[in-house]
């Protein structure tokens, strides 16, 4: 069996990116996409199980993994909260022949990159402009006005990392973007 390769997608807040993976993953099982499981020291919510939508880690079981070297990335997103994907949970499913998805943030997909080299392949999703995205965000109506400057000013910040990624690809019209990623993605997967 063929080790599973790794892709990785980053994107700021609102890009679509989540849309893209989603669909991705629904329509196209010809890839053998995964998602990595990721860990998370937050308690599970509703019908969450542990090992199928995170592991779930205590605060103390995180930082002596993080201080073993066992984390790719990890991040503590507030105080003793906790968020990271395990070398060895990517290891047991490239073996199993599975092609691994991240949907991280920018500083996450570049170190992960950095680990992997030429069997990941890294995707930066960008918006058509920043207006548009605050377009798109205020039309969510999920957000309150200091939430959206937030995001905007931290997808100004991402925006910075593009260059750091193997491919961009603009959401600007979805189908567009959709054929982008799926040539992107399968062009990596069929090359040796």
């Amino acid at each position: 069996m063929q080790k599973g390769k790794l892709i990785i997608f980053s994107a700021p807040s609102g890009t679509g990116k989540s849309t893209l993976i989603s669909w991705l993953m629904r329509e196209h099982p010809e890839l053998n996409l995964a998602f990595s499981i990721s860990c998370t020291s937050r308690a599970p919510r509703g019908t969450e199980r542990d090992g199928v939508e995170y592991f779930f880690l205590t605060p103390e079981e995180f930082r002596s993994r993080i201080s073993r070297g066992e984390f790719l990335e990890y991040e503590e997103v507030y105080e003793n909260r906790f968020y990271g994907t395990l070398k060895s949970q990517v290891e047991r499913q490239l073996e199993a022949g599975q092609n691994v998805v991240f949907d991280v943030d920018v500083k996450g997909g570049v170190n992960i990159k950095e680990y992997y080299g030429a069997r990941a392949l890294s995707v930066f999703i960008q918006p058509p402009s920043v207006e548009e995205l605050r377009r798109r965000l205020e039309g969510r109506g999920t957000d309150a006005p200091e939430v959206i400057d937030q995001r905007i000013a931290r997808a100004e910040f991402e925006l910075t990392f593009a260059d750091k990624f193997d491919r961009i690809v603009v959401n600007d019209r979805l189908e567009q973007a959709q054929a982008d990623t799926l040539a992107t993605v399968q062009a990596f997967l069929d090359a040796d």
